[in-house]
């Protein structure tokens, strides 16, 4: 997004953050809403651009956008949509793309006022895993011929009852509206709002044997000195890995061993 959509973007998300601190919002619901919102408006292209017109008045469109939904959605999701249509978006896409995300960190905000917001992120980085060693799995979920509810039939049976139902909702709405986005990419950008939403930065890590308690820990603490955040580790075990571990934070790659790349972190940390 460029600079007018990052900015509507970000006054969004805050608004959003009021709305679900409120106990009388239920955040999952909300969730829905903003989703069926989002799948209207990337089916009306006519209509997603009236709202984000510049030459239009913002308060005509937050009008229109509450005649539309008012009798649709609850009162607080008509009035967060009413606020988006009001701000400037770079591109009329730009819109249905916020919305996409907001309904994706009010189901995340619901699984962390209960307590299950760790598990998520757990949950959706191993679900990426499994589609990305299983050719079948990917080309079933992804197959443009198959119908969103066949789609869901499969994922039911795979996550029902195994994966919070956070997971379950999040994953659900990616495979039936990719939008544009690979499997894997959806899931990767899930994660990383997840672990934003506790404001922790995710680094994935790969060994060559699973690390103990205490080595996760010794490279959770470097890793968050290193980068000046709390990083949320995200395992995984291939014995083929190069230099027994490589760890993956954001577009940066560091491969080597444990000993050797806690030993660098502290020599960088001194400097």
């Amino acid at each position: 997004m460029n600079g007018a959509s990052r900015e509507a973007l970000a006054a969004a998300r805050e608004r959003l953050d009021a709305l679900t601190d409120s106990t009388s919002v239920d955040a999952g619901s909300l969730a829905d809403e903003l989703a069926a919102v989002t799948a209207l408006l990337d089916r009306e292209v006519s209509l997603r651009r009236v709202l984000t017109d510049p030459a239009q008045a913002g308060e005509a469109k937050a009008q229109l956008a509450q005649r539309l939904l008012g009798s649709q959605v609850s009162g607080p999701a008509a009035d967060l949509v009413s606020g988006m249509v009001r701000s400037r978006w770079s591109q009329s896409r730009d819109l249905v793309d916020a919305l996409e995300e907001l309904a994706d960190l009010a189901d995340l905000t619901a699984a962390q006022k209960t307590g299950a917001l760790d598990d998520v992120e757990d949950e959706l980085f191993r679900f990426g895993r499994i589609v990305s060693s299983s050719t079948e799995l990917r080309a079933a979920l992804t197959n443009r011929s198959a119908t969103a509810s066949a789609k869901g039939e499969l994922l039911r049976s795979l996550l029902g009852g195994r994966a919070n139902a956070v997971t379950e909702r999040l994953v659900t709405r990616l495979v039936a509206a990719p939008r544009g986005r690979s499997l894997e990419s959806g899931l990767e950008s899930l994660s990383k709002l997840a672990a934003e939403r506790r404001d922790r930065m995710v680094a994935v890590v790969t060994s060559a044997v699973p690390l103990s308690d205490t080595q996760k820990q010794r490279l959770g603490a470097a890793l968050a000195k290193l980068y000046g955040r709390q990083m949320h580790l995200n395992l995984d075990v291939d014995p083929e890995v190069l230099g027994g571990i490589r760890v993956q934070v954001g577009d940066e790659v560091i491969n080597g061993s444990l000993a050797d790349r806690l030993e660098d972190a502290s020599r960088r940390l001194a400097g």
